[in-house]
Formats: C-alpha cells, structure tokens, sequence
C-alpha cells in the first residue's frame, strides 16, 4: 500500500481533528510522528472488529517515559511549556548549589502522571503492545499535569503549577470525537485525545484515549475537572474527577466503537465505569457484568483508600446510579468506600505482591478468597539501561533472543555467568559506565564515581520513611571516616496536601545542611522534580538502591526493580516485592518485620531502631565495595559482582512480561 493511502486509512478510522491545518505535518508519507502507520492501523482494525474482543485498561494516570523511550518526532515547533525545565539542586555543598542548576535539553515526559502507579500503567501499556493485544489505554488529559517542585531552605517543599502545551506535544493527537456526562444537576462534555503506546518493536501500538473537559459548553469549573492531577482540597472535584474517568471512559469507549469485552481497573479511581454500564441492566445482568470487570489494589495504607460520603455523592448522582453505588460500596455508618465497591463489583481481585495479598486478607477478610495476587513489574526495555542492554546482546548464546525475541525471562540465566571472568568484569566496565553518565550530570558537586553512592527517591510519605538514612547524621559521618567515603542523593515530591510529607523534606533539608562541614568524606545531595528521565538515571547509576518502608504498608515497589535490571545492589526493608527476593543474596535485608497475621500500626514508624539496623547493614555494603573497588584494581572475584549478577538474574520475573503473563493466564483468562 502506498504512503497516500496508508494515511487515507488511517484517517479513515481515527477522526483526527484539525488534521489538515496542524497534524497533516506530522502524520504524512506513512509515518505517525515519525513512527511505521501501519501498526496504528493494525491495532484499530482490531479494536473495531466484532470477531475479537478487546480489553479496556483504566488507570487515572500514566507515567510513559516519552522523553527516551519510543520517542516521537515532530516537523513543527515543540512549545516552550514542553522543554525539560532547569531544576536546582540542595546539597552540603552550598557554593555549587547557589551557582549551578541541572538543565536538561530534552522534552518532558507526558505530563499526565505523578509516581509509580502511573509508571507501572505506562510499562503495562508498553507490554500489551509488545504482546500485540487487542488493548486500549483510557486516562485523562491533565492540563496541568501533577505540579513542579520547588525547595525553599526552612520551608521544605513549594509545589508551583506547572504549564504545557498540548498541541505541539509529539504523538498527541486531539479528536474530532466528544461525550457527554449526563449527571444528577448537569452534564459534562468531554473532548477525546489519543496517545499511541507503540512496541518494542514498532510493529504494533496500544491506543490511550485521554479525555479533556477543558471545552465549550462547560462551566469554568466543569473545564477545571481535567485540569490538575490529585487534587484534594475539593471533596466535589475530587469525586467528578472519578466520574469522569469512570463514565467518560465507558462513553468513549463506546463513541469510538471498540469491541470491549473486559474492563481492567487500575487502582478503584475508575470503579464508577462499572456503574455506567450496569445502568437500566436487570439483576441478573449485573451478576453477568461483573464477570467482565478486574480490579487492582494498590495501597494498603489507610490513606490510599478512597472514601466519599454518601451526602455528598448525593449531590453528584442519579438516584439509580446511587443506589448501584450504595449497595456495593457502603461501609456502616455514612461512607463509600471505593474500594470495597471495587472488589465487589469485579469478578476478581488481586494485591500487587505477595505481601500486600496477606494484608489485604487482613483487612477485608470476608473476600479472602477473591483477592489473588499478581506481583508487579517494569517494563524491562524501557528501563535497562543501553550499556547494559548491549552487553545481553553481545552474550546472545545465554541471553538469547534478549532484545529480538524480545525475552527478558532469559535474564535468569545471567547465574551461569558467574565463573566467566570476562563477563564479571565488562559487568563492571558497564556499571561504571553509568555511573561516570550520573557523575557527569551533577560534576559541579564533585561527585566521584569510584566512591560509594547509594540514592533514595520515590514519593515522599510518611510510611515510606524519606529521612531514615539521615537519622543519625554523626553516625554517618563516623562511617565515613572510619570505612571510607560515601554519596546520598535523594529525590521525591510529596503531595501538596501532605502536610506531613513537606515536614519530611523540610527535615531532610535541614540535616543536609548541618552536613557542610563534611563534604569532603559525606556527598548528600536532593534534587527536585524526580521524574521518569531522572529515575532512568539514577536507578542505573548508582551503586546501592535504598528501599526503607515500614512493613507492610508498600503494597510493592518498583524503583528497585528498575536498579536490579542494571546490577546495582538492594538494601531493603523486608516489603512489598522485596520480600518475594529475600533470599536471592541481592543485597541486605533489614529492619522491623510486622508480626505474621497482623497490619501493625501506621504511625509507629520505628525510625530510631530501624536506622540502627540500616546504619548497620550500610557498613557492611561499603566495606564490601571498597574491598572490591581498590580504583584502580578490582576484585574480580568480589561477591559484589556475585550479587550484581544475582540481582539481574532475579530481574527475569520482577517485570511486566511475567506479570502480563499471569494477568493473561490468572485473571482475565485469556491465551
């Protein structure tokens, strides 16, 4: 088929609007954006055929890694708005930091998430499309995305609006297609965008519908529902916010005409879908469609789990819809609570690791029976880095068919590796290579990349204890002198209205600022707006991946699977996916273990113990790592390159091809 009508085809199933004025630059000559047409075409056709029936993915948020990975390009002008943003940096070594900022010459990410659940939607996403599914993304369209951080010494953390700009973003499309939310006193319009996930091997690509409220004829503050990701200052928008996802997503799934035969929901965000397709449906109906609903938790921490009340959904809902939400959702007392209206709307449940499978049995034990668990995973071809991923292509006789397959299962292999002494060492070369690519980036702090550095960056929650290397700030410095010289960085926003998260930061800033007399033996540096980009870099560039949550409120984690598919080393508290791995000799355990058949509490945060523990665990993994980095000699032999190599091995099941695969075969049932 010719160019010309590749696009005359692709047009023909995707109402692109203002195609001929904007987006005809950029979806010409059989290219989207510069990507193969045919794939989009592919997945379309399918989606549309009555033969085959497809699966609809809702999550409200979507972290894809557009900057590196499968990145589009554009033959117009990117806005401002979307450019990397200079960012600064605190450190104890307050002379640069009053001097320099990091700046990145690339474009940002898709705005439209905010941490590790949308991260782990994004890899999903990417992973149905490298299994060519019959799949389509729904999100929302966040104008202005989570929010920018800013840090203020004695003030902790300033979340400032941020601004992009969504015509000129590459790959974003907008449609001529829109919807209506038809609620108890108004109607809501949404217009739909589309972002393609395309394959590994650029053969296939997964549609994400976006919807936007931001139009004509809405309300101001209809228009603001699509606006700002998280919101929590408006019980109200927070709960439209939901709907709009549940409802519009069904609306549009329907206005576009997709076979959607199962709804797989990513987190209870989007549990009001349900509701939307079982309206006017008879009883016996019910019980059939939930048969075609999935539900996935995410949290066990108390916060995690959305509870409105029944006041004021009054306010939102028809009186049908009401009831729906009622019967399956209310707890005793005045509140739904979304996430008991998620189990019992779904025909199954599953935890996100093994741990949070047994707290979720403890915490809603009448459905112990319905709640599975599927460990999570990444998405192992956008986050291994390319250093690493050429060493697995040039050993293709044990890695085989690493990236052509591709199969990253076949990691496990990297065990019978451990005797060759020319792979211990290229695992080496690889590693510092990544490294000297992070010293490089932040040089004018002086960073050293035959120095110890161990790095700390997630969202910043309590229960995530963000401060619990920098506890003890003179034991850190007697380590230092004593052992030898180390690195912290940390990173991590905390949410807005997380007034205890902005004490964290404001605390850690404080301790790094008492450390400047000790920059020569102690490197503490925080950087603001950890974002995908960032993560790729630090989670293949240091030596040490630092996970310290309270047991067992991490339902699983996911940056530490990230750090293990580039050999870098975990020292962990025993939770989430890590407890699955505790035995695989991947770093140090450590740390305050709840009681088996029992939650804990919260807000018993052990700090004082637990950092004892780490401080601890800590001088054992430097003293390891100056035994075996004696720049310039190494010990070959050292068993921390046995542990590197296990720690990739161990990255053959924690990734989204394995966790795809048990969704496929566990859950929806599908071959």
């Amino acid at each position: 088929m010719n160019e010309d009508k590749l696009v005359s085809e692709f047009l023909s199933l995707v109402r692109v609007d203002d195609y001929k004025d904007t987006y005809s630059k950029d979806i010409i000559e059989g290219k989207y954006f510069g990507m193969p047409l045919e794939a989009l075409i592919a997945s379309e056709k399918r989606l549309l055929s009555e033969s085959e029936s497809g699966i609809a993915y809702f999550s409200m948020e979507y972290g894809l890694a557009t900057s590196f990975y499968n990145k589009f390009s554009t033959n117009r002008a990117i806005g401002a708005g979307n450019k990397a943003l200079e960012n600064e940096v605190f450190s104890n070594f307050r002379l640069a930091d009053y001097f320099f900022t990091l700046q990145a010459d690339n474009i940002i990410d898709l705005p439209i998430y905010s941490g590790g659940l949308g991260v782990l939607a994004g890899d999903t996403l990417k992973t149905m499309a490298d299994y060519k599914l019959p799949a389509a993304g729904v999100g929302m369209l966040w104008h202005s995305g989570y929010f920018r951080q800013k840090f203020w010494f004695k003030y902790g953390q300033a979340p400032e609006k941020m601004h992009w700009d969504l015509k000129s973003y590459p790959g974003l499309i907008p449609l001529k297609n829109r919807v209506k939310v038809s609620l108890k006193s108004e109607d809501i319009f949404l217009k739909l965008w589309k972002y393609y996930v395309y394959s590994y091997q650029h053969d296939y690509a997964i549609p994400l519908i976006l919807l936007d409220a931001n139009i004509e004829p809405n309300s101001q503050k209809a228009g603001e529902l699509t606006d700002q990701l998280y919101r929590a200052d408006d019980v109200r928008l927070k709960i439209l916010q939901r709907v709009i996802l549940g409802f519009g997503g069904i609306a549009a799934l329907k206005e576009l005409g997709y076979n959607i035969e199962k709804f797989h929901l990513n987190e209870g965000h989007a549990v009001f879908s349900f509701v939307e397709k079982a309206r006017g449906v008879s009883q016996e109906g019910i019980e059939k469609l939930k048969s075609k609903f999935y539900y996935t938790c995410h949290t066990p921490v108390e916060a995690g789990h959305d509870r409105f009340s029944y006041h004021d959904l009054e306010d939102i809902f028809k009186k049908e819809d009401l009831a729906l939400i009622e019967r399956f959702g209310r707890e005793e007392g005045d509140m739904v609570n979304l996430t008991l209206l998620s189990i019992n709307i779904a025909s199954s449940t599953n935890a996100v690791s093994k741990n949070h499978q047994k707290v979720m049995h403890l915490q809603f034990p009448k459905y112990k029976e319905q709640i599975k668990f599927v460990t999570n995973g990444v998405h192992p071809y956008t986050w291994a880095s390319d250093r690493f991923m050429k060493l697995y292509e040039k050993l293709s006789s044990v890695f085989n068919g690493i990236k052509s397959n591709p199969n990253p299962m076949i990691l496990a292999k990297a065990v019978e590796l451990k005797d060759n002494r020319e792979f211990r060492q290229e695992l080496w070369n690889a590693h510092q290579g990544n490294k000297k690519e992070l010293c490089s980036m932040l040089e004018k702090w002086n960073l050293d990349e035959d120095i110890f550095t161990i790095c700390w960056a997630r969202r910043v929650a309590a229960y995530k204890r963000p401060s619990l290397i920098l506890q003890d700030v003179k034991r850190l410095i007697s380590i230092a002198k004593e052992i030898g010289p180390l690195q912290i960085i940390l990173a991590g926003k905390a949410h807005p209205s997380d007034n205890l998260g902005h004490t964290y930061i404001n605390d850690m800033l404080d301790k790094i600022d008492s450390l400047s007399d000790s920059y020569d033996i102690l490197k503490v540096i925080a950087l603001e707006n950890y974002d995908i980009a960032m993560a790729r870099t630090l989670t293949s560039g240091v030596d040490v991946w630092l996970n310290n949550p309270l047991p067992p409120f991490e339902a699983s984690g996911t940056s530490g699977m990230k750090a293990i598919l580039n050999g870098v080393l975990q020292i962990s508290t025993y939770d989430g996916w890590v407890a699955e791995a505790a035995d695989k000799n991947i770093g140090a355990i450590f740390g305050y273990r709840n009681k088996e058949g029992e939650v804990g509490v919260e807000s018993d945060l052990h700090l004082d113990d637990d950092s004892k523990d780490l401080y601890s665990a800590l001088e054992q993994m430097i003293r390891l790592y100056y035994k075996t980095n004696q720049h310039p000699k190494l010990d070959i032999n050292s068993a921390w390159i046995d542990m590197m190599i296990n720690c990739i091995a161990v990255a053959s099941h924690f990734n989204t091809y394995r966790m795809l695969d048990e969704y496929r075969q566990n859950i929806w049932k599908i071959d």
